[in-house]
C-alpha cells in the first residue's frame, strides 16, 4: 500500500493541492499499478473532503474504488460518515497498539478501548465500508506490553477486519526484532492478514520491510521518495526492489515507471531526492571511476541486478579527474563521436584538468571539450599567462593586474575597464602596444554557450572572433568560470598571431 497522500503528506512543509493529489493518484494506480493507496485522514478539512470525493469518483470510474483507503478514528461514527459521504469504500481505523498509548493518551483501560474498537468496526461495516485496523505504536507494544497486544488480538480476531496493520510508529525497530515480532503475530494468528508499516528514524525502514515480509507479513506500506514524518517512511522504490530481488516476491508494480513518478512527486512536494538515494537518486547509475567503465567493457564486471533500464533509466559514466579513458570512450560512443587513441588521450588530459576545478564534467560538456582540444591542440605556447588578479568592487570600476610570459620574458601591467575581462584585455593590450611595440587585434564578436540544462556550474564555452591586420581569427575557451574561458580564448589568439 502506498501512503504518500496521507502519511507522506505529514512531511514537514509538504501539502499537496487537489490537482496534485489527483495526479499522484493516477500515477500510482495507472502507471505504477500499486494495489492500494491511502489518500487522506478523515475530518481534516472541508477541502480535503472535496479532494477525496474527486479521487473516489475517478477511481470508481476506472473500477478501482476498492483501492482507495482513508484513515479514520474511533470517534463515534464521525469518520465513518466522512468517508462514506466522500464516496469511499475502505476505512483504516486507528487504534492503540501499546498499553502505554491506551492508558496515557486515551485514559482508557484495555477493555474499554477494545470495546470502542468493536463498536466502530460495527458502525463502519454497517455503513458498507471495509475495515482495516492500525495498531498504533505496535512496535513498542511488542517490546513493553506484549500481553496487551495479544489481548487486543484475542478480542478482535473474530471481527470483520480485513487487515491488521502493524506500525513501527516511532521507527524503533531493527530487522531482528521486526522478524521476531511479525513472525510471532503470524504464528499465533495464521488466518489473519498482517501489514507492516515502517518508519525510518534509524535508517532501517527498508531493512525492516525485508524482515517483516520474511516474517510472514502479507502487506507493506511505503511512500514515494520515502516521504513521511520525521525521517520518513519506507521508500516504495527501495522496498519493492528488495521484495523482487532479495525475497523473490511479486508486487505487480511496474518498476519501469518508478523514476518518472519519483521525480513528479519530488516536484510537487518540494522535497529533493538525494543524488545517492538508491534506485531514484540522480547519481546511482553513474560510474565515476575509470576502472569501473573498463570492467563494464569487459563482460559487465561492475553490473548487478539493479540494471537502470528496469527503472526507466540509463547507465552513465561520469567525467572527471578519476574517469580515465574507458569512461570517456563510453561517453563518446553514446554521442556517436569517434576519436583516435591520441585524441582520446588529449581529451582525457583536458577532462582531468577540468576535474580539478569542477567535480563532475557531464556528457553534455563533452562535445565542447572535444572541439576545444582538437581545434587548438596544434597552437604553440610562446605566450602564457603567468598570473592575473581581477578586482570587482561595487561602486568602483573593475580592474586587472596581468603578468604575461612572452618568448621567455615576463611582462606585467594593470588597467581598469568596464568589466573584468575588459580590464584584463586593456592590461594585455598595453603590454603588447606600449612594451612590446606590437600590433594588437580588435575583438569583433564574443559569444558564450553552456550545455543544455542551464546549471550554474556548467562549463562555459566562449568563442571570440578577432580581426588582426585584416585577418579574421576565431578562438575558443572552456572553463567553469566565464572570465577564465574568455582569457583562455585570448591566450590562444596571442599564440596564433605570434606564430
Amino acid at each position: 500500500m502506498d501512503t504518500t497522500l496521507r502519511d507522506g503528506e505529514q512531511t514537514s512543509g509538504v501539502s499537496f493541492s487537489t490537482a496534485e493529489k489527483m495526479a499522484i493518484t493516477r500515477l500510482l494506480l495507472n502507471d505504477l499499478h500499486v494495489p492500494r493507496i491511502e489518500v487522506a485522514s478523515a475530518r481534516v478539512s472541508a477541502g480535503e473532503h472535496e479532494t477525496v470525493k474527486r479521487i473516489c469518483a475517478w477511481a470508481q470510474g476506472i473500477g478501482r474504488l476498492e483501492a482507495i483507503e482513508v484513515l479514520g478514528f474511533l470517534d463515534g461514527g464521525a469518520s465513518v460518515d466522512w468517508v462514506r459521504e466522500a464516496g469511499g469504500k475502505v476505512i483504516n481505523l486507528l487504534a492503540k497498539g501499546s498499553e502505554k498509548h491506551c492508558r496515557l493518551q486515551l485514559g482508557q483501560t484495555p477493555e474499554e478501548h477494545f470495546a470502542r474498537i468493536a463498536d466502530e468496526v460495527a458502525r463502519a461495516t454497517g455503513a458498507g465500508l471495509a475495515v482495516n485496523l492500525y495498531l498504533e505504536d505496535w512496535s513498542n507494544g511488542m517490546k513493553h506490553s506484549r500481553e496487551y497486544v495479544f489481548a487486543m488480538m484475542e478480542s478482535l480476531k473474530e471481527l470483520p477486519i480485513k487487515r491488521f496493520m502493524l506500525p513501527d510508529t516511532l521507527g524503533v525497530l531493527n530487522p531482528y526484532d521486526t522478524l521476531s515480532y511479525v513472525h510471532n503475530m503470524v504464528k499465533r494468528y495464521p488466518l489473519l492478514h498482517f501489514d507492516f508499516h515502517a518508519h525510518n528514524d534509524y535508517d532501517l525502514a527498508t531493512a525492516n520491510v525485508f524482515a517483516a515480509v520474511k516474517g510472514g507479513a502479507r502487506g507493506v506500506h511505503c511512500t514515494i521518495n520515502g516521504l513521511g514524518e520525521r525521517a520518513g517512511n519506507a521508500t516504495l522504490s527501495s522496498a519493492i526492489t528488495v521484495i523482487h530481488d532479495q525475497l523473490h516476491g511479486s508486487t505487480g508494480i511496474d518498476e519501469s515507471k518508478i523514476n518518472k513518478v519519483s521525480h513528479i512527486v519530488e516536484s510537487f512536494s518540494g522535497i529533493m531526492v538525494p543524488p545517492n538515494k538508491p534506485i531514484i537518486g540522480e547519481s546511482v547509475f553513474t560510474q565515476c571511476a575509470g576502472v569501473h567503465a573498463d570492467g563494464d567493457n569487459k563482460h559487465n564486471l561492475y553490473y548487478n541486478d539493479l540494471l537502470p533500464e528496469r527503472f526507466g533509466r540509463e547507465r552513465e559514466y561520469a567525467l572527471g579527474k578519476t574517469s580515465g579513458k574507458a569512461n570517456i570512450r563510453k561517453n563518446l560512443q553514446a554521442l556517436g563521436i569517434e576519436l583516435s587513441e591520441e585524441d582520446v588521450r588529449k581529451v582525457t588530459a583536458r577532462i582531468t584538468l577540468l576535474g580539478d576545478k569542477k567535480e563532475i564534467v557531464t556528457q553534455s560538456d563533452l562535445p565542447f571539450i572535444v572541439a576545444d582540444v582538437l581545434k587548438h591542440s596544434t597552437i604553440p605556447s610562446r605566450v602564457s599567462v603567468v598570473n592575473y588578479a581581477l578586482n570587482l568592487t561595487r561602486g568602483l570600476r573593475p580592474s586587472a593586474t596581468v603578468k604575461l610570459m612572452v618568448d621567455g620574458e615576463e611582462y606585467q601591467d594593470s588597467a581598469a575597464g568596464d568589466g573584468q575581462f575588459d580590464a584584463f584585455m586593456k592590461a594585455v593590450r598595453h603590454i603588447y602596444t606600449a612594451r612590446l611595440k606590437r600590433p594588437f587585434p580588435t575583438l569583433t564578436n564574443y559569444t558564450v554557450n553552456i550545455p543544455p540544462g542551464g546549471r550554474t556550474d556548467a562549463l562555459v564555452h566562449t568563442t571570440i572572433t578577432w580581426n588582426y591586420q585584416g585577418t579574421v581569427i576565431k578562438t575558443r575557451g572552456l572553463d567553469p568560470d566565464q572570465t577564465e574561458a574568455a582569457i583562455q580564448a585570448t591566450v590562444k589568439m596571442l599564440n596564433l598571431i605570434d606564430m
